[in-house]
């Protein structure tokens, strides 16, 4: 089984994992710490709580963040003590609680701000958005998620509610459908068989093969379809584009409403103008992203 998926009904993350299975990404501390010499535990721990503010949880406690990450009460007052400190917690005195801090949304848009690929993308993306009156995202993979690093809307009336930065599942949405199928069968491997245990039993063979089925698009059309699964009202298509060397994948997608966006439109217009995006792109910068 070579696919990889994720639901919204999925079941929590494992809170024990094999040896060589650890996600750094997360901000479940037993899937940070393991065996390795080489990673700095504390650090590890510190970005565990950062990782647990989210767009819809801006506003945590301590006990609220030891909830979330399995760390001692007594340890994560250190660490949000240290990480208002260094800025990147605010602490609210009214709440007795912490949001994120200035020193973290510096360091986001530093990293943004080098992405060159953005500065070529973002003109083309609002063009596609702007000829198709729709919504135009570039994306990258980063721990459980897709991350995306820039949106272009096209329409009023159509806009979806998604921000730079916000996290998306993989196998639900045409942009993580995209990552999946540009990986190697034996990166896929590795990547299933860590998705399947966050996930219920029961709902692994329908969930495989939704992400199979987007596998075989992507091998007949140069790009995958998500159909309203990640929301009811959208339907979407999803590319590609992987570094020369084979070491960076991101993807591009392209959604609208589904009275508009219909499977017939994204197989014959918007698929191949996505194509057409992401090899423009991909020229421009030399496959060096």
């Amino acid at each position: 089984m070579n696919a990889i998926v994720e639901t919204p009904k999925a079941a929590k993350v494992k809170k024990t994992r094999q040896a060589g299975e650890t996600a750094h990404t997360s901000h479940v501390v037993s899937e940070i710490d393991d065996a390795d010499p080489d990673f700095v535990s504390a650090i590890g721990r510190g970005f565990a709580i950062l990782r647990c503010f989210k767009r819809t949880a801006k506003v945590l406690g301590n006990k609220e963040l030891a909830e979330l990450t399995g760390l001692p009460k007594s340890t994560v007052a250190r660490l949000t003590y240290t990480l208002t400190k260094l800025g990147y917690l605010e602490f609210l005195p009214a709440q007795e609680k912490y949001s994120l801090g200035i020193g973290a949304l510096t360091l986001g848009q530093t990293y943004l701000a080098g992405l060159d690929v953005r500065e070529i993308a973002h003109p083309l993306m609002q063009q596609l958005a702007d000829d198709t009156a729709s919504t135009v995202a570039l994306g990258a993979h980063h721990g459980h998620d897709m991350v995306f690093l820039d949106i272009a809307h096209g329409s009023q009336v159509f806009m979806m509610r998604v921000t730079v930065g916000q996290r998306v599942p993989h196998g639900m949405t045409a942009l993580g459908r995209a990552y999946i199928a540009a990986m190697s069968p034996e990166e896929r491997q590795k990547f299933s068989k860590d998705y399947r245990s966050r996930v219920k039993p029961q709902d692994w063979p329908r969930l495989e093969e939704i992400t199979e089925q987007a596998i075989r698009d992507h091998e007949k059309y140069g790009f995958c379809f998500s159909m309203g699964e990640w929301n009811d009202d959208v339907f979407a298509a999803g590319v590609p584009m992987v570094s020369s060397d084979g070491s960076k994948i991101l993807a591009f997608s392209c959604s609208g409403p589904v009275h508009a966006m219909t499977r017939k439109r994204l197989v014959t217009e918007i698929g191949p103008r996505l194509m057409q995006l992401r090899d423009r792109v991909h020229a421009t910068l030399g496959g060096v992203f």
